[in-house]
C-alpha cells in the first residue's frame, strides 16, 4: 500500500453546503430550494470510513465564501476549501482566504464564453495562485480543456478538471476534440482530474469506466486523480445518493492500493493535508 498520511483514512474532495437564505449571485444557473447542512456531510463521510473533506464553493453563491469559512474553523484540521474570488482581488484578501484553510480558486466556465488565459491579467493572478500552493479547479465541458489547461498550466499553478471533464455520454478516444484533451494531458503533468459526478455528463457505469481507462492511460496511472461525492448532488437529489457513490467509486476502481493512492495520497498532498 502507498504511504498515508497520518489519521487520514479517506478524502471526499468535492462537496458543498449552502441556504437558500444566503445572498445569491447576479446571472446563476440554479437557485436552491433546500439547505445542505455541514453535520450532514460529515455524517455521510463518517458513515463511509472518510475522515476528511473539501468544500468547494458553489457558484450560486458568488465570492461571498464565508458559509464555508466558518466550517473550516471549526474543522481546521479536517476541511479545507475552494473559493469563488475576483482574479483582481487584493494581496491581503487572498492571504486571508490562505489562512482561513482555502487552497484553491474555483473557475465554473459552464455557459460561460472562454478568456484569454494566456492574458497578462490572468497569468499574474495564476502565478499569485501558484505562489501560494493553490490550485486551479475549472468546470467545463470537456472537449474545451484541450484549449483552457495549456496556458494555465503554464504558469505553473495545478489545474483540477471536475467531473471527470463532463465528457458527455463518456470519453471517446477516437474522438479528435477527446483525443487532443487527453493528448494535453499526457503534456502537462500539473493537470490532475476530479473523479465526481458521473451523472452531469450522462454517463453510465460502462461510460464512466471507459473514461476512466483513457483518463488513466493518459495520465500513466492514477497518481493524478481524486475522488469527490458531489454532495449533495444538485438537481440531482432524486436519483443519486453518498451511498451510491462510494459504491460506484470502488467498482470503478477496485484495486485497493488505487484506492488508497485517489483517496488519500494523492489528495492530502494536493489540498494541504499533509502540511
Amino acid at each position: 500500500m502507498p504511504d498515508k498520511t497520518p489519521d487520514i483514512t479517506g478524502i471526499d474532495t468535492h462537496a458543498h453546503i449552502f441556504s437558500p437564505d444566503q445572498p445569491m449571485a447576479e446571472g446563476r444557473r440554479y437557485t436552491p430550494d433546500y439547505t445542505a447542512r455541514l453535520e450532514d456531510w460529515l455524517a455521510h463521510m463518517a458513515d463511509h470510513g472518510l475522515s476528511h473533506g473539501v468544500l468547494i464553493q458553489p457558484s450560486f453563491l458568488g465570492t461571498d465564501n464565508g458559509l464555508i469559512a466558518e466550517a473550516i474553523s471549526q474543522h481546521p484540521h479536517h476541511l479545507r476549501g475552494v473559493a469563488v474570488v475576483d482574479p483582481e482581488m487584493s494581496e491581503s484578501a487572498l492571504a486571508r482566504l490562505d489562512a482561513q484553510g482555502f487552497v484553491g480558486a474555483r473557475l465554473n466556465l459552464v455557459g460561460r464564453p472562454l478568456e484569454a488565459y494566456d492574458s497578462a491579467q490572468w497569468q499574474r493572478f495564476f502565478r499569485r495562485l501558484a505562489d501560494l500552493g493553490w490550485q486551479v479547479e475549472i468546470q467545463r465541458a470537456f472537449e474545451d480543456f484541450a484549449t483552457i489547461v495549456p496556458p494555465i498550466a503554464t504558469s505553473g499553478v495545478a489545474v483540477m478538471i471536475d467531473h471527470f471533464g463532463l465528457p458527455k455520454g463518456g470519453i471517446r478516444p477516437e474522438d479528435a476534440a477527446h483525443r487532443a484533451v487527453l493528448e494535453m494531458l499526457r503534456a502537462h503533468p500539473n493537470a490532475y482530474v476530479k473523479l465526481s459526478a458521473p451523472y452531469r455528463s450522462a454517463q453510465d457505469d460502462v461510460a464512466a469506466h471507459r473514461s476512466f481507462e483513457a483518463l488513466r492511460e493518459a495520465c500513466g496511472g492514477v497518481a493524478r486523480f481524486c475522488w469527490g461525492s458531489d454532495w449533495p448532488h444538485t438537481q440531482h437529489e432524486t436519483a443519486v445518493s453518498y451511498d451510491d457513490q462510494m459504491t460506484r467509486f470502488a467498482a470503478l476502481v477496485p484495486d485497493a492500493d488505487d484506492r488508497a493512492r485517489i483517496l488519500i495520497t494523492t489528495p492530502a498532498d494536493l489540498f494541504r493535508f499533509s502540511k
